[in-house]
């Protein structure tokens, strides 16, 4: 694996973005949701469908309590996210478009983060649009409920049934497509619309580099991808460093 080559690329690049999906966190204790050992493979994902949100509030709370909070909350970044955090503060990493809600690329120091998906770390009024910041006190009681309407409180991620925000779409194709360099981290390239975006950079500019690692080979790999490293984040970063 040529690392001299890859290093070269980064420390070269004018416009570096980074793409991660579940693969880049499963390394800080958090499963995927689909594949070997996914979270899918152990509870049945209607608790986050929206319909079933709306109709059944409080089944739906215990699960997402249970799995995003009580459990996926106690979760610290790794390595390969303390990187591009410091990668992201040297202006090397211009910014990053993750399909992950779990917040843990700002908390390994990285600013330009455009969450595709949202986030667990706030929740919004279905009624009132009103946000909150996820905190203890919060969560005490489950469901947890607008203080200015009552409705029950949403998280602040995309369920199933549910629409990317216009807005952070076009944020996160804006972004990708002025990339001269693209790094695809830890995702396979199957969920849509998300998967759309490295294909979109690579129309808008044909000479685009673009570098993947994942130890599983992704959708992207022999479509677009000009160099491949069949390894975990950690490793990689450690290699390059």
């Amino acid at each position: 694996m040529d690392f001299t080559k890859v290093k070269k690329i980064i420390s070269n690049a004018k416009h570096l973005v980074v793409f991660t999906g579940a693969g880049i966190s499963v390394e800080s204790g958090i499963p995927p949701f689909t594949g070997n050992g996914g979270l899918w493979n152990k509870y049945d994902p209607k608790f986050i469908e929206l319909s079933y949100f709306f109709a059944h509030p409080e089944n739906s709370w215990k699960e997402i309590n249970k799995i995003f909070y009580e459990y996926m909350g106690k979760s610290k970044p790794n390595f390969a996210h303390t990187e591009i955090g410091r990668l992201s503060k040297e202006g090397v990493i211009k910014a990053v478009v993750t399909q992950n809600i779990d917040n843990l690329h700002q908390e390994g120091g990285a600013s330009n983060v455009i969450e595709f998906h949202g986030t667990t770390k706030t929740l919004i009024c279905p009624k009132c649009k009103k946000h909150y910041l996820v905190t203890k006190e919060i969560l005490k009681i489950i469901p947890p409920k607008c203080k200015n309407c009552g409705e029950v409180l949403k998280p602040n991620f995309i369920f199933y049934g549910e629409q990317i925000d216009p807005q952070i779409h076009d944020n996160a194709f804006d972004t990708i497509v002025k990339a001269d360099v693209l790094l695809i981290i830890g995702t396979s390239g199957q969920v849509m619309p998300a998967n759309s975006l490295p294909y979109l950079a690579k129309q808008e500019n044909k000479d685009i580099k673009i570098i993947e690692v994942n130890p599983e080979k992704s959708t992207f790999t022999d479509a677009i991808v000009d160099l491949y490293f069949s390894m975990k984040a950690t490793e990689f970063f450690k290699k390059i460093k």
